[in-house]
């Protein structure tokens, strides 16, 4: 049982963050004494984060609220290299510029949740290319390879994973594991950094930080991961028919993100509470042992309380009326995420499999045909049952629109231009 007496790790224990602690009692001690710096690090694979990073920043905005400072690390250095971690294969190399518009498109969604600044607990956003790009690599082997047993990095899940199931592991990746181990380093030096944070799948990369540290600074580093998310029926947190549950506006509206929470399992609703939003945890307790179709208030809290962190309080109370215009009153609502399609266009008929593709309700025609054939797709309300079938003007509603929906809770307007 915890003993834990900080208010760091007991927000974070009694919210259900906590999954693995290297040293509790040690961190505990050092979070009580003064503020800790603690980071966590993002890789620009994309070019928005999705909400399965979202675990990630809420832990720092905790570690923000109880008094410490966080640091946001970019990878624009480890992306080059790619990890491992959690991947059946390879991932894509990027190129530099690739890296770069990626950074550009992730860093606002950090502004939201953190407050940037110069004072002793203000958020940092630090790239580790800032001294990954200038190492040499042969001093780097010589000064800090050597510290790494290769008969313990091949005990790491993340390389388990693809050994066994006969998948190649290339030696750049192979690299990944110390380069992250480095960037804990150099964040002690730089910048006082005694705390590394993570999903379950990074533990092997956090102790090798840890050790690294030890063995070059003598330092005494700490980590703690969450464990990494699932639906309680098993599926992957953050992925839906139409794909992955981005952050950024522009790869998802806030109605859409505000939708994504409201479709929680009900197993789930208490726990996603607890972790993606504010709300006090009696108030909690009492919304996870509502029943029956009062559940449904509490996934309504869920969505409109965790859209509100990201995407603001208006934008969440707006969510939610155009939810209750829609499903409640059984109108269009005029809030719904609209997509313009050129009137000229939709006069000459545009297929319905490359429409949904089209607004992003699917993320591929083959979904949409098997959308069709188990009866998820409507057009105006009405069943769509032949994929040949063409989006016209003649489907202009009295307002003015076309209204295609995917299964009961996700809908997108086209209004012609």
């Amino acid at each position: 049982m915890s003993t834990a007496k900080s208010d760091f790790l007991s927000e974070l224990r009694s919210r259900g963050y906590l999954h693995q602690l290297t040293d509790e009692v040690g961190l505990d001690k050092l979070a009580r004494a003064g503020h800790v710096t603690g980071y966590i690090g993002f890789d620009c694979t994309a070019p928005s984060l999705h909400v399965g990073n979202l675990l990630g920043i809420m832990m720092l905005r905790k570690l923000q609220q109880t008094g410490h400072r966080p640091i946001v690390l970019i990878g624009g250095g480890t992306t080059k290299v790619g990890d491992p971690s959690g991947k059946d294969e390879q991932r894509k190399l990027l190129s530099d510029a690739e890296i770069a518009a990626n950074i550009a498109g992730i860093q606002s969604a950090f502004a939201k949740f953190l407050s940037f600044g110069d004072g002793a607990t203000d958020a940092l956003l630090i790239n580790n290319a800032d001294w990954l790009d200038s190492l040499n690599y042969i001093v780097f082997l010589r000064d800090y390879g050597r510290h790494f047993s290769v008969n313990r990095m091949l005990s790491y899940d993340s390389v388990k994973l693809r050994l066994e199931r006969e998948q190649p592991l290339s030696f750049i990746e192979f690299n990944y594991m110390v380069l992250q181990a480095y960037d804990f380093v150099e964040l002690h030096r730089r910048y006082g950094c005694r705390l590394q944070m993570g999903g379950s799948d990074q533990w092997g990369n956090i102790v090798g930080g840890i050790e690294l540290g030890r063995r070059v600074e003598a330092a005494e580093l700490f980590g703690l991961t969450t464990a990494l998310l699932t639906t309680a029926s098993g599926a992957k947190m953050g992925k839906t028919a139409a794909g992955a549950v981005w952050l950024n506006p522009d790869m998802l509206s806030p109605y859409d993100y505000w939708q994504y929470w409201r479709n929680t399992e009900d197993a789930d609703v208490g726990r996603f509470l607890k972790l993606f939003t504010e709300v006090p945890l009696p108030e909690i307790g009492r919304l996870e042992r509502l029943e029956g179709a009062e559940l449904n208030e509490a996934k309504k809290v869920l969505a409109t309380e965790a859209t509100a962190l990201l995407h603001g309080r208006d934008a969440a109370d707006r969510a939610a009326d155009t939810a209750r215009t829609t499903f409640e009153q059984g109108a269009i609502a005029q809030s719904l995420p609209t997509f313009e399609i050129p009137r000229a266009e939709l006069a000459k008929g545009v297929g319905v499999l490359n429409a949904y593709v089209q607004v992003r309700l699917v993320p591929s025609t083959s979904e949409a045909r098997r959308q069709i054939k188990g009866g998820g797709l409507k057009v105006n309300d009405k069943a769509v049952t032949d994929e040949k079938r063409l989006i016209t003007l003649d489907d202009l509603t009295p307002e003015g629109v076309i209204k295609l929906s995917l299964g009961k809770k996700r809908h997108v307007l086209i209004r012609p231009v």
